[in-house]
C-alpha cells in the first residue's frame, strides 16, 4: 500500500445503525456479523437482508460477511458433518448474494494439537487439505462465478505459512487469506508463534482481509486498539509492503469502542 490505509470495521446491523456515519464519512470497508448463527441462516433472513440494503443505500465501500463457524471445522473427517458444513456455507452465500458482499470470512482448520501432529501421523497434512476440498469445492466454484473471495482467518494456527499453503491449493481467486491480530498474538504469547507482523509476512499478497483487534498474548481478548500489547507499528509496516490492498477490519467486543480504535492508529500515524 503506497498510501494511508483507511480502516474498516466489523459489526451487527444494530451496530451499524449507530456507527453508518462514521462508517460512511469515509466509505469504510465493512464486515457484517449479523449471519453467522445456525439459527439465523436456517430461518428466513431476508428481512435481515432488506434491513441491511436500507442501511447501507448509498454505501460504496467494500462489503463483507463473517461466514458461519460455531460447532465445526472446514476439515471434519466425517462426511456426514461435511455436509453440514457444505450447508452452512452455501447459506452464508446466498446471504452475501442477496446483499451484495464480496468477502465472506471462514476459519482456520488447523489446531495447536494438530501443529504437533501434522508430522507424527503419516499423510496428515494431505489429509486436512483434501477434506477442505471435499467440503469447499462446490462453494469455491460459487464464490468464482459470484465474484467474491473466501478468506481462511487463522484461529489457533502456530505456523503463518500453512494457511497460506491451504488457499493456495485451491489454485483460485475466490480463496485467499485473512489476518487476526489478536488469535496472532495469542499463539505467539502462549503457543510459541512468531509475533503478529511475521504472519503478514508469510501471507504476503495473499493477504486480503485482517481483523484488528488487541490482546495480551494470553487469551482473544478483542480490546480497543491501543489497550493491549500488538506492536502495531510492526503490523502496519509489514502491511505496508503489500500491493493486496486487504481490508482492515476493527474487531473488538465493546463496539463503542470502533471511532476510538480508528482514532488511536490514527495518532500513531498509521492508518486513517
Amino acid at each position: 500500500m503506497t498510501s494511508l490505509p483507511v480502516l474498516g470495521a466489523a459489526m451487527t446491523l444494530d451496530d451499524l445503525e449507530i456507527h453508518r456515519d462514521w462508517l460512511f464519512e469515509k466509505q469504510r470497508d465493512l464486515e457484517l456479523q449479523s449471519f453467522v448463527e445456525a439459527n439465523i441462516l436456517n430461518g428466513d433472513w431476508t428481512p435481515l437482508a432488506d434491513r441491511t440494503k436500507k442501511l447501507l443505500d448509498g454505501y460504496t465501500g467494500r462489503l463483507g460477511i463473517h461466514g458461519p463457524f460455531w460447532g465445526f471445522i472446514i476439515a471434519s473427517q466425517d462426511p456426514d458433518i461435511r455436509d453440514v458444513v457444505k450447508k452452512r456455507i452455501g447459506q452464508a452465500l446466498d446471504v452475501c448474494e442477496n446483499i451484495g458482499a464480496t468477502q465472506m470470512v471462514i476459519h482456520s482448520p488447523y489446531t495447536t494439537w494438530s501443529y504437533n501432529n501434522l508430522d507424527n501421523n503419516k499423510g496428515e497434512r494431505e489429509k486436512i487439505v483434501d477434506y477442505c476440498h471435499q467440503t469447499l469445492r462446490d462453494a469455491v466454484k460459487r464464490a468464482e462465478d459470484m465474484g467474491l473471495t473466501m478468506v481462511i482467518e487463522n484461529i489457533e494456527d502456530i505456523d503463518p505459512h500453512i494457511r497460506v499453503a491451504l488457499a493456495d491449493s485451491f489454485n483460485s481467486k475466490a480463496v485467499a487469506v485473512s489476518i487476526d491480530t489478536g488469535h496472532a498474538h495469542y499463539a505467539h504469547g502462549s503457543t510459541g508463534a512468531p509475533p503478529v507482523d511475521y504472519y503478514v509476512h508469510a501471507a504476503g499478497n495473499r493477504l486480503q482481509h485482517v481483523h484488528l483487534q488487541d490482546a495480551d498474548g494470553y487469551a482473544d481478548r478483542h480490546w480497543s486498539l491501543g489497550e493491549g500489547t500488538v506492536r502495531w507499528h510492526a503490523v502496519f509496516a509489514a502491511l505496508a509492503k503489500l500491493e493486496s490492498n486487504p481490508r482492515l477490519i476493527i474487531e473488538i467486543k465493546d463496539k463503542s469502542k470502533i471511532p476510538a480504535s480508528a482514532a488511536h492508529i490514527a495518532s500513531l500515524g498509521l492508518a486513517e
